[in-house]
């Protein structure tokens, strides 16, 4: 049997259920469908809580337009999306390649102009029905016109949006457009480092008014900074670098007749966690720790590794890419087998590979610090 493959991506965890609008998953993450409850719920207090819970659910329905322009954009340069997910702060595109530097241009900058094309027709339809748009009222959300004050929240996100700081689509462009010149790695570390910055600002504004949601944001988009910088740092560490590199060569396997005692005691003997079990040179399928251990509370010692193991496990090649071996090491439990041609030759663990990686940027960042010394 073929073992399978497991989804390159896997889903952000906490995600309650999804629902496909053009073509793209949309999925809500549990703290965005405890908002609209409580929206819902202020909303049947009275008129003002129902236009308050109407102008925040028509937001969040803007916001969902602002992801899908990214998608669209996203999917006329061939990048498909793993999926758009709602939080209670915004949404998430998450793309199932990363872009190069002047597609993420276009792609980035596509979700503030579908909230400046929302906001000009309800600008327009606002004003034909009132015979003008009192500014001031609509910004402040003291004026009667719900479609201005949506209006007006739609310039809102596209200008917040905007700013020049990573993770926003601002410092996604200002990422693009110096990729250009300094490279992914470096435009990345400067992005990043103005999201940082204007995450402590505003949560120091945030502390000093007493506005804590906006503490709460700031919070968020530091969060989201470092991510994007930590994972820049991994592409940098694993492009280009084969998975034999990485892998582990020096390992143990168990016969199919094998009894869960013996698997037991060569857990204990060794440092392995993972066993790929074997019937000659034909690998019949994997036992992980976890996956033994609830053998033997379950079928007890004499039980066979045979009616225990993942046939469903993960393979790689030695000569794929490391960076694409990540996500798909991401998404197991336990590890992935390296074979060429039906032909065993390792294991790639989490636990090798950060060991790996770690060495790797060492040894990266040991240049760079002798050519600084140097210049």
């Amino acid at each position: 049997m073929e073992p399978r493959r497991p989804v390159p991506e896997p889903s952000i965890p906490g995600s309650l259920f999804s629902i496909s609008v053009l073509g793209v998953p949309v999925r809500f993450h549990f703290t965005f469908v405890l908002l609209a409850v409580f929206l819902v719920f202020m909303g049947l207090d009275g008129p003002s809580g129902a236009e308050a819970a109407i102008y925040v659910l028509s937001l969040f329905g803007c916001i969902l337009l602002h992801e899908l322009g990214h998608a669209l954009v996203a999917r006329r340069y061939g990048i498909g999306t793993h999926e758009i997910v709602l939080f209670p702060i915004g949404g998430v595109a998450r793309l199932e390649r990363n872009p190069r530097p002047r597609e993420e241009l276009w792609i980035a900058l596509a979700g503030p102009a579908v909230n400046l094309v929302i906001a000009a027709g309800l600008l327009g339809a606002a004003a034909a029905a009132s015979a003008s748009v009192d500014w001031e009222s609509v910004f402040a959300r003291r004026s009667g016109s719900l479609l201005g004050q949506i209006a007006a929240g739609n310039l809102l996100l596209a200008a917040f949006n905007m700013l020049p700081a990573f993770p926003m689509d601002g410092g996604r462009v200002l990422r693009a457009a110096l990729a250009l010149r300094i490279g992914e790695e470096r435009a990345t570390a400067v992005a990043a480092r103005a999201g940082r910055a204007f995450a402590i600002l505003m949560g120091l504004f945030g502390l000093i008014s007493g506005n804590f949601m906006l503490v709460f944001v700031a919070f968020f988009v530091y969060l989201g900074a470092a991510q994007e910088s930590a994972a820049v740092l991994g592409r940098a560490l694993t492009q280009g670098v084969p998975v034999k590199a990485a892998m582990v060569t020096d390992f143990r396997t168990l016969g199919h007749g094998d009894s869960i005692r013996d698997a037991a005691n060569l857990l204990l003997a060794t440092s392995q966690q993972d066993f790929p079990v074997v019937h000659g040179d034909q690998v019949l399928g994997l036992l992980g720790r976890s996956t033994l251990l609830r053998a033997l509370a379950q079928q007890g010692p004499d039980g066979y590794v045979a009616g225990a193991m993942d046939r469903d496990y993960t393979v790689l090649t030695p000569g794929m890419d490391l960076a694409e071996a990540v996500p798909l090491l991401a998404a197991t439990a336990s590890c992935a087998l390296v074979m060429d041609e039906g032909r065993l030759l390792g294991l790639l663990t989490k636990e090798n590979l950060a060991e790996f990686l770690m060495l790797r940027r060492l040894g990266m960042e040991k240049p760079r610090q002798q050519g600084a010394m140097a210049g």
